[in-house]
């Protein structure tokens, strides 16, 4: 992190339209929605966000859906202009499927919403009044909530070591930092890809998400990049939203829980094992797939008690 913040990332992607006028404004919002199985709680999380100040585009990427997923995107779409759909023919992962959608925006901010993720009507909106306010603010998120209201600890991050990870026994008390009452806005580590918003700017400067993971780990790498290029991730302590976790996930969970350890593991390689001794990264690879293995054997088990 640089010793003075950063200035603001706004203004500097506009792009203007015939005569030199902006063809947007500089607080209009983009948001990115990738979705699979996600009919459950798609209609509604479209319906909020197409209602929410200062969304003008909202794009679901879907991932090959086996639901009827597409089906209700593309009815809501014939209602409002502003929705767009891409149907991938297979599933891309969530990385790529990202950035895909960022293509599509022209917006100076874009979002990152989960298809379970609910927001209320100004929570964007009030999120860009905390980015424009807060120089060297780079990646925003919002406290996660569950449909009871309770807050999900894993909205304010620290980085994830593996080492600690498996140390304690994959417990990841660790890994949460806890609300700051005495800040509105709170540096953090990393924040929930349940709903993300940056500067646009900044997003394409980062090349965007890492497409090399596929599920999960994706979004602590982009906070972190963040924070490498010298701005802050913050949350917004004031401002949340509700999120329905692991929807889609619960179709395949030992296809999701592998995708957890594999990005777990190009995390490591990509920020932790430079500074990790070198006869230390074959036992922690080990450690990493035997703790996958006694997951996926306690699901089996799971299954099979019905």
């Amino acid at each position: 992190m640089h010793e003075h913040p950063l200035p603001p990332l706004t203004g500097e992607h506009t792009t203007p339209a015939p005569g030199g006028v902006p063809d947007f404004g500089t607080r209009d919002i983009g948001v990115v929605v990738v979705t699979y199985a996600s009919a459950a709680t798609i209609e509604r999380c479209l319906a909020a966000l197409l209602a929410a100040r200062d969304v003008a585009r909202v794009v679901v990427i879907d991932n090959a859906s086996p639901d009827d997923t597409a089906a209700i995107v593309e009815r809501l779409a014939r209602r409002d202009p502003r929705l767009g759909l891409v149907r991938n023919p297979d599933n891309r992962g969530f990385g790529a499927a990202c950035n895909q959608g960022a293509t599509a925006i022209a917006q100076p901010w874009v979002a990152f919403v989960n298809p379970d993720a609910f927001v209320n009507r100004d929570t964007l909106a009030r999120l860009v009044d905390c980015a424009m306010a807060r120089p060297g603010a780079g990646l925003l998120g919002v406290e996660q909530r569950d449909e009871r209201g309770v807050p999900d600890p894993a909205s304010r991050r620290a980085d994830p070591s593996l080492r600690e990870q498996l140390l304690s026994l994959g417990k990841r008390e660790h890994l949460f930092l806890g609300k700051d009452p005495a800040l509105a806005v709170q540096p953090v580590d990393a924040v929930s890809g349940a709903l993300m918003l940056l500067p646009t700017v900044l997003f394409v400067r980062l090349e965007g998400f890492d497409e090399g993971y596929r599920l999960h780990a994706e979004d602590l790498d982009l906070c972190r990049r963040v924070r490498e290029a010298g701005y802050e991730v913050v949350v917004a302590n004031q401002l949340w939203v509700t999120h329905v976790r692991g929807v889609s996930s619960r179709r395949r969970p030992a296809w999701v829980e592998l995708q957890k350890h594999r990005g777990l593991w190009r995390y490591f390689r990509k920020f932790e094992a430079a500074g990790t001794p070198a006869l230390l990264q074959p036992v922690l690879f080990i450690a990493l797939w035997a703790h996958f293995t006694a997951v996926l054997t306690r699901q089996i088990w799971q299954s099979l008690r019905g």
